[in-house]
């Protein structure tokens, strides 16, 4: 069995996010293992030609960048994870958790699935997506 000591986890801003962060800190401690949480700001695009737009999409991105920043760091406050790093990075989440995992060379990557239909059902369209080219293995924690 591989022993993972860098572990993954790719969170959203949900009420589900800590049931996630704490099946991954269960695997850690079995492990012994980093913990780095993660999440992803999608990047903020509006097409409109006033000139009030570039500052307008960065004060959107920089309100998601807080809010999640504020939203990780609480949830890693209440399951003790102090030991864990916090990352809130702006991206494709897809790419963004590919290059986290692969530069900081993880063993594992934990992920939420709640996927309603077609592949997603099986996955979640996120989870899937991340699945797909991933340089590392991944547990799908399945939220109801």
């Amino acid at each position: 069995m591989t022993d993972f000591k860098n572990i993954l986890v790719a969170v959203d801003v949900s009420n589900e996010a800590e049931f996630v962060m704490r099946k991954a800190k269960y695997i850690a401690e079995r492990f012994d293992s980093n913990l780095t949480i993660i999440h992803v700001v999608e990047p903020v695009v509006l097409d409109y030609t006033v000139d009030l737009v570039p500052s307008f999409n960065a004060d959107i991105e920089e309100s998601l960048i807080e809010r999640a920043n504020l939203f990780v760091k609480q949830s890693m406050e209440n399951l003790n994870l102090n030991g864990a790093e916090c990352k809130v990075l702006v991206g494709s989440t897809k790419h963004e958790i590919h290059r986290e995992a692969r530069e900081a060379n993880m063993d594992l990557i934990v992920i939420g699935t709640h996927g309603r239909h077609g592949l997603s059902l099986l996955l979640g369209a996120t989870a899937s997506a991340v699945l797909h080219g991933t340089p590392c293995d991944v547990l799908t924690v399945k939220i109801s």
